[in-house]
């Protein structure tokens, strides 16, 4: 890259290159530049309004990248979000989030919108567990519904059921969440097995997803798995078919629809 820089963010542009964008080299930087894989070159592009590092990315339906929030030069944490046009190369200000936030999650939702959560509340004030709504279309920030934890330095991730799955985080939490975009609710889901912050998680093809290493009581070498079609059982509440001491349950997975047979051990299931 031309600027060397850390806690930046990295975006690939639907053109195929790939824009990153500020971090911090002695100072958050206003600086971004782009990759293009078809020559192995880097070259500047349109400086952000605002320095920034520890901030959140996500690439718009109509090809824009909207960056929130992350902290000054001060440690401070911000609310202001712009937006970056790959035709142009321009940064465009756009609304605020309703709270400065550094570190926080930022989910696209099937609807286009984009979820933001937690994050780093700056010096002495912890972390939150607020959350708001981006509209693409309108500018302005939303707030929801607010998380059961505190999370900041988690990991959230789009579930093929259009819900959202966020874990971990530096108050060391075990506990996981799931926010619902049609009702606008977070529902505790299982643990993690391990405390962490700062891992990563990705979606595997079946639908599950794992999440691995990060850092807690120590530095960790460890997976968790998390089982989405067993949450897709009890928050869907699909029609179940009894045959004797079985029941026939229709799950949908991604790309495909199965009947799963689940040993029946208690016949009362919540609805």
């Amino acid at each position: 890259m031309n600027t060397a820089r850390y806690s930046h963010t990295m975006t690939l542009l639907p053109n195929g290159t790939v824009l990153i964008a500020g971090g911090v080299n002695g100072a958050s930087l206003f600086s971004a530049e782009i990759y293009n894989p078809a020559t192995g070159t880097w070259a500047y592009t349109g400086t952000m309004n605002t320095a920034r590092r520890c901030q959140t990315v996500t690439l718009l339906p109509n090809g824009t990248v909207l960056v929130e929030g992350g902290y000054d030069n001060s440690s401070v944490p911000m609310s202001s979000a712009e937006i970056y046009v790959p035709t142009t190369g321009n940064w465009i200000v756009t609304g605020s989030m309703n709270t400065a936030r550094g570190v926080p999650t930022a989910t696209m939702l099937p609807d286009g919108t984009v979820l933001v959560a937690g994050g780093g509340a700056g010096g002495s004030l912890g972390y939150l567990n607020s959350a708001e709504i981006y509209n693409p279309a309108t500018g302005t920030w939303t707030a929801t519904a607010s998380m059961n934890s505190q999370h900041s330095n988690n990991t959230a991730t789009l579930l093929p059921n259009g819900t959202v799955l966020v874990a971990g985080g530096n108050s060391y939490v075990f506990v996981a969440e799931l926010y619902n975009p049609a009702t606008a609710t977070w529902t505790v889901t299982g643990s993690s097995k391990v405390a962490r912050a700062q891992d990563t998680a990705t979606l595997l093809p079946n639908g599950s997803v794992l999440v691995a290493g990060g850092v807690g009581s120590t530095y960790f070498s460890s997976a968790d798995l998390f089982n989405q079609d067993r949450e897709l059982l009890r928050a869907s509440s699909p029609p179940r078919t009894q045959r004797g001491g079985e029941e026939y349950v229709a799950v949908t997975a991604p790309g495909q629809r199965v009947l799963t047979k689940v040993t029946v051990i208690r016949r009362q299931f919540p609805r």
